[in-house]
């Protein structure tokens, strides 16, 4: 059989669907195609090619980006076959957007790519990692790294294939990074680009373990300092879009002659009210560098107690996430001016002194 042998009637024809050009043994079986027949095409010079294990593609030429992601995903997402000797393997199930890829699920730098990150490599020319539960018994292979997780996201679906989200994708691909210019790289397209804000991302790296690396560590608190940066020009952009009272920014108040009450992103002294971006806060580690940890403003020891005295004097702390100030301006706007108008009907708050922070 030669490459321009026409194929028997049984079996599928190369088509522009990518979806057909690439098929598992179980979905070949499913069109007439026995396993004899696919690996007497996958012969040299002939019509196919088989570069995973139980997954063909339709044609000689090298495979593209999207045909590899395709490939990797069906092998990752085949179902297990029964180790016990009479009980025959698992019919695979059509299950999900696409069938045959189960639970797997593109991660790390190929599927940022699929997000359209200029920093991540194009598919085509990279290795592609695919998440797939722990219980999963199959190996790496070729291009295609396995990446094993005790519990899966729910996948997000790019150009009809599952995705990890994207502050999952960056974990699992800034796990396999020594350079902290390219992990700072990745962090800050993702801010500036909306996918995400810094503090699910972080969250994500403090699951994953990785804020124990100091090229990490480097690239985070830069990440973090421009996400601040965003955040608050946000902040600023929504005061005057919405036609807000023009606050005391970025000010620390305290009781006069007495300790520090805390610092606020905005503050209207006439009538008391204070605003505050729930964003992430700088790492901080111990004396040798080691045990850093996600330090949101929240989370911060002596926090709530500060934002207990603040409203035990009368001031109202209104939190802002960045999330909602990127999405949902005009309601954080309605938020703080309710804020502003019951001033009015409430006791007048304790003096405090504000200083510039």
């Amino acid at each position: 059989m030669t490459q321009n042998t026409p194929p028997s009637p049984c079996h599928p024809r190369l088509t522009g669907d990518v979806r057909q050009r690439v098929l598992s043994t179980a979905q070949l079986r499913a069109r007439g195609v026995s396993a004899a027949a696919a690996a007497a095409h996958c012969r040299a010079g002939g019509p196919w090619q088989q570069p995973l294990p139980g997954v063909y593609v339709l044609h000689p030429e090298p495979p593209t980006g999207e045909e590899r992601l395709r490939s990797a995903l069906l092998y990752a997402g085949r179902p297990p076959v029964s180790g016990r000797r009479g009980v025959p393997a698992q019919p695979e199930r059509e299950t999900g957007p696409e069938p045959g890829y189960g639970e797997a699920m593109i991660t790390g730098l190929a599927a940022l790519a699929l997000y359209g990150f200029a920093a991540a490599p194009p598919t085509s020319a990279a290795g592609i990692d695919v998440l797939v539960p722990r219980t999963r018994r199959l190996r790496s292979v070729g291009y295609v790294r396995l990446v094993r997780s005790p519990g899966t996201p729910r996948a997000e679906q790019v150009d009809g294939l599952p995705v990890a989200p994207v502050e999952r994708a960056l974990a699992d691909a800034v796990a396999g990074l020594t350079d902290p210019l390219a992990v700072r790289g990745l962090l800050i397209e993702a801010m500036r680009g909306g996918h995400c804000e810094p503090a699910s991302v972080v969250s994500e790296l403090s699951r994953a373990k990785l804020l124990d690396r100091p090229q990490v560590v480097r690239a985070v608190d830069s990440f973090l300092a421009e996400g601040r940066a965003v955040a608050e020009g946000r902040l600023y952009d929504m005061v005057r879009t919405y036609g807000l009272p023009e606050p005391l920014w970025n000010v620390d108040l305290r009781l006069p002659g007495g300790p520090c009450l805390g610092g606020v992103d905005a503050y209207w002294p006439e009538q008391a009210v204070a605003v505050e971006l729930d964003a992430g806060a700088p790492l901080h580690g111990g004396p040798d560098g080691g045990g850093l940890r996600e330090e949101h403003r929240a989370g911060r020891p002596g926090y709530a107690a500060e934002r207990e005295h603040l409203e035990r004097l009368g001031v109202t702390v209104v939190r802002l996430a960045p999330r909602g100030l990127r999405d949902a301006s005009e309601q954080q706007a309605v938020v703080v001016r309710t804020a502003l108008m019951a001033a009015a009907d409430r006791e007048p708050a304790a003096y405090v002194t504000v200083l510039p922070r």
